[in-house]
């Protein structure tokens, strides 16, 4: 197979930072790949070295072999005269990549336009035909799993996570990005566009995908989606926390967003953080906190492979529930240090009248 040399299609999006969110993903960790920008707003321009045409003929200059829609959109749509633009790619003889919803097989005539001109006409977002329900083979994994979760979408957990992989490969670690998204899957080349998936199948993706990286690496950075306290993209961000049955999290937040975004509510940053949800409920830890304005990114990724917990054994089935290693009141049931009403009574094994309560660890 010969190398990716990308055209990146960007038109009228390539300057914007949400709607370029590929483009500018591809542009910084695959940058060696784009040999052009395709974008007639700003043609003439460059963006880090790299040429911005007006055109597909003016592309062609650079020797593509792949266009690459590079935006994304609200609903998933193809943006104004988008069609006309692919088809216009694939009578070139560039192959096409596509990571909206809209599937390129559905545009009418491309699909024959493809098969006359012999170009591959590949979607992103296209699960595998036989994804399924989670099997357990995810709590059998060697590797060291981290998940990246968000107080918000759109909040930096694809970075975040690139980042981490990055820096744990520049300290020797056998380190895997775990892409499950369109834009991480254009990045490296691998992966499941997990919000694309059926529902009840959501979990066996994710568990696929941890799988398959427990075969290339040790150290797994599972690229979070949606945020689990957001009212329309939450149900990812569970699918994901059970089918990667991560030994490790890491908080992305934004500092000074205070609602979440296109739901007038308090910032849901302290709740998330306490969210311990796991399937390995001796080992799950929280590995830290990512924020943008902070470039303190990087810290924690060879701390992460020095920890090396083993995963739960034994077929048993998961326990879902807060932190483990948390104090247990045995006479209230519940764990003391993550519930604020308890933990000023019992926090120190007694309550304020001095009875003292029989506290044990969560097993």
């Amino acid at each position: 197979m010969s190398e990716k040399k990308y055209v990146v299609l960007a038109e009228e999006f390539s300057h914007d930072p949400h709607y370029g969110k590929t483009l500018r993903g591809v542009m910084r960790y695959r940058r060696d790949s784009v040999v052009a920008i395709l974008d007639s707003k700003r043609a003439g321009e460059t963006d880090d070295g790299v040429p911005i045409v007006g055109s597909v003929d003016d592309a062609l200059r650079f020797d593509p072999n792949t266009a690459l829609v590079g935006v994304v959109t609200q609903g998933g749509h193809f943006p104004g005269d988008w069609q006309e633009l692919l088809k216009s790619c694939v009578a070139e003889g560039l192959d096409l990549e596509n990571g909206l919803h809209v599937r390129l097989h559905d545009i009418p005539g491309l699909a024959e336009l493809a098969a006359k001109h012999k170009v591959e006409l590949r979607d992103l977002r296209e699960p595998p035909a036989d994804v399924s329900t989670v099997t357990g083979e995810n709590l059998e994994v060697e590797a060291t799993i981290v998940l990246t979760v968000g107080s918000d979408c759109a909040i930096g957990k694809m970075t975040a996570t690139c980042e981490l992989d990055l820096e744990a490969r520049k300290r020797g670690l056998r380190s895997v990005f775990v892409p499950t998204g369109q834009t991480g899957i254009a990045i490296a080349g691998w992966g499941i566009s997990v919000d694309a998936v059926v529902s009840d199948f959501l979990a066996g993706a994710a568990e696929r995908l941890v799988v398959e990286g427990g075969k290339r690496g040790d150290l797994l950075w599972v690229e979070g989606q949606g945020a689990i306290l957001h009212p329309v993209y939450s149900g990812v961000t569970v699918g994901l926390m059970h089918g990667s049955a991560p030994h490790l999290y890491v908080l992305c937040h934004e500092v000074g967003r205070t609602v979440v975004e296109g739901d007038p509510t308090a910032s849901p940053a302290q709740a998330a953080a306490r969210t311990g949800r796991s399937d390995r409920p001796e080992h799950v830890r929280r590995l830290g906190a990512r924020s943008r304005v902070s470039d303190r990114r990087s810290r924690g990724g060879d701390r992460a492979a020095r920890r090396r917990p083993r995963p739960v054994r034994g077929g048993k089935t998961p326990r879902f529930g807060a932190q483990t290693g948390a104090l247990i009141c045995r006479r209230e049931r519940h764990a003391v240090d993550l519930c604020g009403s308890c933990v000023p009574r019992h926090g120190s094994g007694a309550d304020r009248c001095g009875s003292r309560h029989d506290l044990r660890r969560r097993r």
